[in-house]
Order: structure tokens, then C-alpha cells, then sequence
């Protein structure tokens, strides 16, 4: 049997532990009186407070320095890269089977629709060869230039609907990303190449000379030009039935302006590479 004394151990120990959590002695909870607790309360609801506060004014400080229309700092990507449409970087098809090229077709009409005619309305008729400047306005909002569909010719899809895939002589789509500012210096226009060593293919260019017009430049930002279209170079590769189910290599770089082309860090400055296969 235990003894007394045992007995009397072990009813300490339990009122020991219970004390700790509640002392009905002290009214302490936890260790702590509830004035001390209000006191530590008061003390970090006073803390969070003024960080929030300092949090909340750094935010209002740095938002007064913000531009709705022109970013800050623009130094992040100073040189376009170039994309294609359809944005792929193999394109085979079979020019007897429509539904082969279909999903090409579509993803070029759907990207050519803003450039209808109805859909530029508000755009300008600017001059060629001259920069669109408007900094001299006082006016947030700039006015764009109109590109022209039908300066694509026979790849613009208003006269031959399927861009060339039914001749077996497909037309692809270039543009530079936007760039706010960006005035290329020169007369940019794009020259591409096929890589294939053992022959070349034809390749004609929409507009005239495959040329980017000066005044479809500066941009000035999404908000200050909100229906700003970037001109379209097409360029149609004249295949021939002796260049069927062969792979070819395409290269397409942005030549005759300060544009950087050559960055072996970017394969998509100034350049783009795509591959294309056709058969019958």
C-alpha cells in the first residue's frame, strides 16, 4: 500500500500542474494576472498597428511616384523580340487535306480580325516613313496609325482564305513585341533564310520589302493607346513540289536598324527560327 506520505506527493504534483494553467490562489492564468495580460494585449495590438501603418504609408509613398500611362523604370528588355503566327515552331501540313492546315487558318484569321478595316475605325492615317511622335500633346491618350489588311496582299486571307496552305506555299505572320518608346533607328525590315545546306527556297515579302514603317512608332503603353495594333510582316515561302516532305528550316531576323539580332543569351531577339513541312 502506499503510504501517507506517497499520497500526499502525488496530490501536490496534481494541484502543481493544474496551478500552472489556472491559479485560483493568484487568479493567475497561465502565469500571467489579467492586467498582465491586457498589458501584453494592448502592447502588440499597439505594435501591429503602427506596422500596418508604416506598411500602408510606404505603399501610398511609392504609388505617388507610379505613372498610370509610362512605367517607371523600362530598362528591362530595351531590344523586341520577334514572334510568328501561328506561334509554332514546327508547322507540317498536307495541302490536299484541308483539315490539316485548319488550326493554322484559324489561329491567322482570328489574329488578322483586329486589323479588318472596321475594327480601326479610330485609327489615323499617318504619314510613312516618319515617326508618330506626340509628346508635344498635352493629352494622356495618343491616336495609332492604321495598318492596312489588304498590305499583306496574297497573305492578308481576304482573297485567298486558307494563307497559301492550299498551294502548298504557306504565308507566316511576323511582328516585334511592343517596346514603350522604342524608335528604331534605321529602316527595319525582315530578311529570312533557309538553313538547309543543299538548297534555298524562295521567299517573298508582304508588305513590299517585308519593311516595319516608322510610323507605327513610338509606342506609348497599353493604357495611352489602348487600340494600338503593331505592324505585320508576312512572308510566303514559294515551295515547289520538289520541296515536299522535306524538312526546312526557316530563320527570319529583324535587318537595317540599331535592333539587336545576334544575342546568343536570347534566341528571340530579333530573330526567330521555325521549321516547316508540306506535302501533297
Amino acid at each position: 500500500m502506499a503510504s501517507t506520505e506517497d499520497k500526499a506527493a502525488n496530490k501536490e504534483n496534481v494541484s502543481s500542474w493544474k496551478d500552472s494553467i489556472y491559479n485560483p490562489r493568484t487568479g493567475e492564468l497561465m502565469g500571467r494576472t489579467a492586467s498582465s495580460w491586457a498589458l501584453i494585449l494592448l502592447f502588440y495590438l499597439v505594435f501591429y498597428c503602427f506596422l500596418a501603418g508604416m506598411f500602408a504609408l510606404t505603399t501610398w509613398v511609392m504609388l505617388l511616384t507610379l505613372d498610370d500611362y509610362v512605367p517607371r523604370y523600362r530598362d528591362r528588355v530595351p531590344y523586341p523580340g520577334l514572334v510568328i503566327r501561328p506561334n509554332l515552331p514546327y508547322i507540317a501540313f498536307n495541302r490536299s487535306d484541308p483539315h490539316k492546315y485548319s488550326d493554322y487558318v484559324k489561329v491567322m484569321e482570328d489574329f488578322l480580325e483586329k486589323y479588318n478595316d472596321g475594327a480601326q475605325e479610330q485609327s489615323e492615317e499617318c504619314t510613312q516613313g516618319v515617326y508618330f511622335e506626340q509628346d508635344n500633346t498635352e493629352e494622356m491618350t495618343k491616336k495609332v496609325c492604321r495598318f492596312r489588311r489588304d498590305s499583306l496582299n496574297s497573305c492578308s486571307g481576304l482573297v485567298d482564305t486558307t494563307f497559301g496552305f492550299a498551294e502548298g506555299k504557306p504565308c507566316i505572320l511576323l511582328k516585334m513585341n511592343r517596346i514603350i518608346g522604342l524608335k528604331p533607328r534605321g529602316d527595319p525590315y525582315i530578311n529570312c533564310t533557309t538553313k538547309n545546306k543543299d538548297a534555298q527556297v524562295p521567299i517573298m515579302y508582304y508588305p513590299g520589302e517585308g519593311r516595319f514603317d516608322k510610323m507605327y512608332f513610338p509606342y506609348y503603353g497599353k493604357k495611352a493607346q489602348e487600340n494600338y495594333l503593331q505592324p505585320v510582316v508576312a512572308v510566303k515561302l514559294m515551295l515547289l513540289k520538289e520541296d515536299y516532305n522535306k524538312e526546312w528550316v526557316v530563320e527570319c531576323r529583324v535587318e537595317g536598324s540599331d535592333l539587336r539580332n545576334n544575342d546568343e543569351r536570347d534566341k528571340y531577339l530579333g530573330r526567330v527560327t521555325f521549321r516547316v513541312l508540306a506535302s501533297e
